[in-house]
């Protein structure tokens, strides 16, 4: 398929990075996924311009990322609230909009959530490496040579058609996720939870914990009660893989929420977050606070379950 530019990069932001579902396979190479952190939001973007399969988006953490559209195209942005302006004037999300060239999209200050997520007409190009588009920064491959976006940047979009009928189309209010400061994450204990005193366990399950500055793509480090272990367990198990979502508990009793660029780890998982709250994990920034609350698996099947019929519904109104 042929390309065409898309945007100029006038300001990169904080960090803006190429992302996809991510890549899969390679973890015992040492390769990690990568790839969106909210994949829910990464998918209703990429749906509501008529991007049904894998295709390569922007994921901007915060604030600061501006461009400059070099041609004709739609757009979408679905995620974090930092209050996208089209020219100068507000920009709605989770809908679709036509860009023309010399169209300059801005995000201007943090409303809600981490990040967002820019998806266009057909899909940004970049080079597929081990069958994803998506960027490992610790890697430093994948997305535009392994980096986030610098100033000057040129984009490139796969060059399809622009469906008139996207254009104004809009994700149902009631399915858009809420991105609080103070979020409830539902998880499944395990596989570690008995390395745990009882008291320690509640403490994990009771307890708001802070989000600290030393969070990335890697993994959230919070601030709040230490959890107890018991007395004849060590702190370190024999490292084992990592699944986004997973949450260790190193030897200081402070959790540690795993996302996307790890494989491996030799600390005890106390829980597991339910993959419908990947996106509530991924939206966490420094200052927020985090509650965990345990449920069954039959229950994290259900909750999966809605939310497919949910994106479903909306893939058959298109």
């Amino acid at each position: 398929m042929n390309q065409t530019p898309a945007f100029e990069v006038i300001e990169p932001g904080i960090l803006t990075t190429i992302q996809d579902n991510g890549r899969f396979g390679f973890g015992r190479f040492g390769v990690p996924p990568s790839g969106a952190l909210d994949p829910y939001s990464y998918r209703v973007a990429n749906l509501l311009v008529n991007n049904h399969g894998n295709e390569a988006c922007l994921e901007t953490t915060l604030m600061g990322l501006k461009l400059r559209a070099l041609g004709e195209f739609i757009i979408s942005i679905a995620g974090g609230d930092f209050a996208p302006a089209l020219n100068g004037e507000p920009l709605e999300m989770w809908r679709t909009h036509l860009l023309i060239e010399g169209d300059v999209i801005a995000f201007k200050k943090v409303g809600s959530g981490c990040r967002a997520y820019l998806s266009i007409g057909g899909g940004f190009v970049v080079p597929e490496v081990m069958g994803s588009r998506s960027t490992y920064l610790s890697g430093k491959f994948g997305g535009l040579e392994g980096r986030p976006l610098r100033k000057g940047a040129l984009l490139y979009r796969f060059d399809s058609s622009s469906p008139l009928n996207q254009i104004g189309l809009r994700f149902p209010e009631e399915w858009i996720p809420v991105f609080e400061k103070e979020a409830t994450l539902r998880v499944i204990p395990g596989p570690q939870d008995d390395h745990f005193t009882q008291e320690g366990f509640q403490t994990f399950c009771s307890s708001a914990y802070g989000v600290s500055p030393q969070c990335d793509r890697m993994g959230i480090r919070l601030n709040g009660p230490r959890i107890e272990r018991r007395p004849d367990v060590e702190e370190s198990i024999i490292s084992e893989g990592f699944l986004p979502g997973a949450i260790q508990v190193p030897g200081d009793g402070k959790p540690i929420i795993i996302l996307t660029e790890l494989v491996t780890g030799g600390y005890t998982k106390i829980a597991a977050i339910i993959s419908t709250d990947l996106t509530k994990a991924a939206q966490l920034k420094p200052g927020d606070r985090v509650r965990f609350k345990p449920i069954s698996i039959e229950e994290a099947h259900s909750l999966l379950k809605e939310q497919e019929k949910r994106v479903n519904d909306f893939k058959s109104l298109q």
